[in-house]
This record gives structure tokens, C-alpha cells and sequence, in this order.
């Protein structure tokens, strides 16, 4: 889903699932450690952080 903005609870729901119990800043760090493992792998795309709502996969052209 290139260059789809997906907010924090829309990832928690998709990834953990509706029981999931805890709070929205476990996907911050899960995608802070996303971007230190893939760090250098690419740089035809990348995690943003689209500010007051989510993330997206933004693929470059």
C-alpha cells in the first residue's frame, strides 16, 4: 500500500488485532526498529511519519 497514510490504530488493528491491550506508542517503536534494521537496505523508499496522523510506505521515484 505505497504512499497510503495508515494512523497508529489502524497498524495496532491489522497488526495485533482488536484485543490487543496496550497503548498506540508501541507501534513508534516498532517502527522506529523497522527503519534501524532496513536502514541502508534502499533508498528507492522509506517510513514516514506523516505528523498528527501515522505512517506510510513512500516509495521514491
Amino acid at each position: 500500500h505505497q504512499n497510503r497514510v495508515f494512523t497508529r490504530e489502524q497498524l495496532l488493528e491489522q497488526v495485533w488485532g482488536f484485543d490487543f491491550f496496550g497503548d498506540s506508542r508501541t507501534v513508534d517503536v516498532h517502527i522506529k526498529r523497522l527503519r534501524e534494521k532496513l536502514e541502508g537496505v534502499s533508498d528507492k523508499w522509506c517510513l514516514k511519519t506523516v505528523w498528527g496522523v501515522g505512517y506510510k510506505f513512500e516509495v521514491k521515484q
